[in-house]
């Protein structure tokens, strides 16, 4: 997106993805009809200023501006995107994966896989979600133990799975187990599924209602505050209203609370937020909702306790949320679903480690991503975009948000260069 800005704005940029997913990343990567984007099309134009950006071309297919589009299409569409900027000639896609980064006179010298490097005047991370954190239980287990759920051995686990009807284990209850557990699904699984997390709080479905927008002169400042408006407003119209009323104003209301009540969001009520912001299509919630019922999906509040691995599973021991007894119960497979990574002092990445060490970029106030300001300068002739500014952000990781913040950028670069 913010490629696509700079060279509407006549900027030359040099994108580097050595991914094999450029102008996709991973979401939007994925070949499965089952994989629903969680906004309705009306919402995923990629420009800023162009709402139904998207939903044109999602009609070609079909499709209609309130209906949950595959990901796949979307993906095909953020192609299209990058493939006009590069049609305009002040685009370069270079697949590659950068490693290091350091200063030079001039800007930047990107250092990449293949031994080269590259030159730029500026430079933007926009990296993504970093990798999942490791889990301690699993630390050492062999192949059956997923640490990536969206690499090639996720794809041939759920393939094995299938064939084999074996029981596998999801850690994580969030949106990664719901891609996880439809995976199974459509590949023709049919035994037992178990989903574990601390709360067991799984993703809230979408739905129509009708919208009660609110001035930010009603919301009130303060956490504890805010949480007790959110549950009144919730009462009086619904809390899909009340949480969307929200959307307008989280920026500000972020940053208006202190870092005292934004570490106890993360602490208690996050997961909660999460799963009635982050929704799922009704389509979604339909498959999973039938799983449970047949007893194939099993949502689980807990935590694991140990975890061993034998010849042909990983017998995994947990504890029922409430209870002191045991569950002691062997899977074929376990899945990391636990997300992106949410300490970015732990990053595993070279190209954000180079920068953290070399103190070019510093970790944001939570240690969740980096050290931004409102125009999202981690540094001088340094931006981050995404995942990499929730702390200061909090609400930066969907799309309708994303392009916003792509605008904001390219508006800031240009500034930058004096054009």
């Amino acid at each position: 997106m913010l490629a696509a800005q700079l060279a509407r704005r006549g900027i030359q940029s040099l994108l580097i993805d050595g991914s094999g997913r450029a102008g996709r990343g991973v979401a939007y990567s994925t070949s499965e009809d089952v994989h629903l984007l969680n906004v309705r099309a009306e919402g995923m134009s990629a420009w800023a200023g162009e709402p139904d950006h998207f939903a044109k071309h999602f009609a070609k297919e079909g499709g209609r501006p309130r209906e949950f589009a595959q990901r796949r299409l979307f993906g095909r569409y953020l192609g299209d995107v990058l493939d006009e900027a590069v049609k305009s000639q002040k685009t370069q896609v270079l697949h590659a994966t950068a490693l290091r980064a350091s200063r030079s006179d001039k800007g930047w010298i990107i250092g990449l896989d293949d031994g080269s490097a590259a030159a730029a005047d500026i430079l933007v991370l926009a990296s993504g979600n970093q990798e999942p954190e490791a889990l301690a239980p699993f630390a050492g287990l062999g192949r059956r133990f997923i640490g990536d759920p969206w690499g090639e051995d996720a794809k041939a686990a759920v393939e094995n799975l299938a064939s084999t009807g074996e029981p596998a284990l999801l850690v994580g209850t969030g949106l990664t187990m719901v891609d996880v557990a439809l995976s199974l699904d459509a590949a023709g699984h049919r035994g037992k599924i178990v989903a574990l997390s601390r709360r067991g709080l799984a993703p809230r479905s979408h739905a129509d209602f009708t919208p009660a927008p609110a001035r930010r002169e009603e919301i009130p400042q303060g956490l504890g505050a805010l949480w007790r408006w959110l549950r009144w407003r919730g009462a009086q119209v619904g809390w899909r209203a009340a949480v969307d009323s929200l959307r307008p104003h989280s920026h500000f209301l972020w940053r208006s609370l202190t870092d005292h009540e934004q570490k106890r969001f993360l602490r208690h009520a996050r997961p909660w937020w999460d799963v009635h912001r982050h929704r799922i299509a009704p389509e979604v919630t339909a498959t999973i909702a039938q799983m449970v019922g047949q007893g194939r999906l099993e949502i689980v509040a807990g935590r694991i306790v140990d975890a061993k691995e034998t010849a042909d599973a990983i017998r995994t021991d947990y504890r029922r949320r409430h209870t002191n007894q045991v569950t002691t119960q062997s899977f074929a497979y376990v899945f990391n679903c636990t997300g992106p990574l949410h300490a970015i002092g732990r990053s595993k990445d070279p190209f954000v480690r180079s920068l953290l060490d070399s103190k070019e970029v510093t970790p944001d106030h939570l240690g969740i991503g980096l050290d931004v300001d409102a125009n999202c300068r981690a540094g001088e002739h340094l931006w981050a975009m995404g995942q990499l500014t929730k702390g200061h952000f909090w609400e930066i990781v969907a799309v309708p948000d994303i392009r916003e913040q792509a605008a904001v950028v390219a508006d800031d670069i240009q500034r930058e260069l004096e054009l």
